[in-house]
């Protein structure tokens, strides 16, 4: 029997983590949009987070104290979402306010990110703890960042 490369493995064993942690997270109960796309935005997304984001922001979305904000129960989200997007294609640097605490590190950007990435990643961290906002397409995705101020 031919062993698999051992990035593929790990790969696989990351995709499973991935899901089991999925399936332990009392906020996907609560999702309503169960469709392939959206199951392979979010499992892709997660991927992606843990890769890029996780990090700074925490596995568990937290942040980490006053250094980096956190995405999950943040006050920024819910009311900038196109801002969001922008920040992570292309990064923020300065004040960013989050539930009444001014964050100052950078954020440097992604901007290795394709487009599809980065609505994987939004429709990830809008759908995960506090947040059910649903499929995040890459076409809104697309549109939002034409217009950011990079």
């Amino acid at each position: 029997m031919q062993k698999r490369p051992r990035k593929c493995r790990e790969s696989s064993f990351l995709i499973a983590i991935f899901l089991l942690l999925i399936s332990c997270t009392s906020s996907t109960a609560d999702r309503e949009d169960y469709s392939p796309k959206f199951q392979q935005y979010y499992v892709q997304g997660g991927v992606l987070y843990q890769q890029y984001c996780s990090n700074c922001h925490q596995s568990n979305g937290k942040g980490l104290g006053r250094l980096y904000p956190p995405v999950d129960q943040s006050d920024f989200m819910e009311d900038n979402f196109e801002e969001v997007v922008c920040i992570i294609k292309y990064g923020k640097q300065g004040s960013l306010r989050v539930n009444d605490v001014d964050y100052n590190m950078t954020m440097k950007g992604n901007t290795n990110l394709t487009e599809l990435e980065v609505a994987e990643i939004t429709t990830f961290i809008y759908n995960t703890w506090s947040h059910k906002k649903g499929l995040v397409n890459v076409k809104e995705v697309t549109h939002i960042l034409s217009s950011c101020n990079n």
